[in-house]
């Protein structure tokens, strides 16, 4: 299995709530931690923009990767949303197998 941690934001915490848990329930993310809010600063259409976001991290498994950015995309009001997803080569194995076991490719269909 090849687990992954995605990272993506979201505007307010009742969107990143929702989407969290609709990942989870279709199986598309073992674990979603919402962060605390946080500032970020970016040039978007060659302006300086800032905002206040909401981080998440999900750990999900890569077989799973395409229909997870696909959800996050539909749910997301970004026109380009922040998806970044990061292989986990190391981790306790038993935290892994759990990643594997929530989020296999058979629950997510």
């Amino acid at each position: 299995m090849s687990a992954l941690l995605v990272l993506t934001n979201f505007p307010d915490r009742v969107s990143a709530e929702k989407l969290a848990d609709s990942l989870v329930s279709q199986h598309l993310a073992a674990c979603v931690n919402i962060l605390s809010p946080c500032r970020s600063i970016y040039r978007w259409e060659g302006k300086v923009e800032s905002a206040e976001e909401i981080p998440l991290f999900i750990k999900t498994a890569s077989s799973v990767y395409p229909a997870l950015e696909a959800a996050i995309r539909a749910a997301h009001p970004y026109e380009t949303p922040e998806i970044i997803a990061f292989r986990i080569s190391r981790g306790l194995p038993d935290y892994l197998d759990w990643v594997s076991a929530e989020t296999h490719a058979d629950a997510a269909q």
